[in-house]
């Protein structure tokens, strides 16, 4: 089908599969909260968007966090990544959901949604137009490519990204990266809102980031075009 991860994004996530969640959750402590509020976030985000019945793929699913909470909200649902170690766990999250761990076995024009959630940063640059080409391939005419994305105007984002031992390589996409991949990858009328404003302690002014989704202050930001 085209691009795939490269073999060593691969590697370091067959190495951290197993010790994933211990260490998000530990990296994530200055916002203070869990890496179930920020997947849940994206669940609630994904289900404003799209229709029940959508089908969609999770695209660098890796140990099924935000899979699994995917299987909840749409009645189809399948996950890909190349890390096979994850896959295996990914499997036992969201058992009700289809699984990939081969690039060139995912059905082309299958889906209505593929939705990368903080996966293009683990991609080295100069390959992120080829993957974005590949993905494009899986999505029916008419559906969506949505993209989930740390910010890098965000002082504390980069922060926390700096200091994440699974984050060592990644090389923080700026949203008008993001906006040019989705465009050359086929996708009209890309739209982009920047999301996840408040920690914990600022729990109480939640409701306001809806209002706020033009401000490029977010922690991080969701882009998404049509096909």
């Amino acid at each position: 089908m085209g691009e795939s991860f490269d073999p060593q994004s691969k590697a370091e996530f067959d190495k951290y599969a197993g010790s994933y969640d211990d260490l998000h959750a530990k990296n994530l402590a200055l916002s203070g909260e869990s890496p179930e509020y920020f997947a849940i976030y994206k669940q609630k985000f994904l289900e404003k968007l799209l229709e029940r019945n959508t089908r969609v793929l999770d695209f660098g699913c890796g140990i099924g966090s935000l899979t699994r909470l995917v299987v909840e909200s749409f009645d189809h649902v399948a996950g890909y990544d190349p890390s096979g170690d994850s896959v295996v766990l990914a499997k036992k999250r969201a058992p009700r959901a289809t699984f990939y761990d081969d690039l060139d076995s995912i059905p082309v024009e299958s889906f209505g949604a593929v939705v990368l959630a903080n996966v293009l940063h683990h991609v080295p640059p100069e390959k992120r137009a080829g993957l974005m080409t590949s993905v494009a391939r899986t999505v029916e005419p008419g559906g969506k490519i949505i993209v989930f994305e740390h910010n890098p105007i965000n002082p504390v984002t980069r922060k926390v990204v700096r200091e994440c031992e699974f984050d060592e390589n990644a090389v923080l996409l700026y949203p008008s990266e993001t906006r040019r991949l989705l465009g050359a990858a086929g996708m009209n009328k890309v739209t982009l809102d920047y999301i996840v404003f408040f920690p914990r302690a600022l729990s109480a002014l939640r409701g306001m980031e809806t209002a706020l989704s033009w401000l490029p202050m977010g922690a991080q930001y969701a882009a998404w075009g049509t096909k």
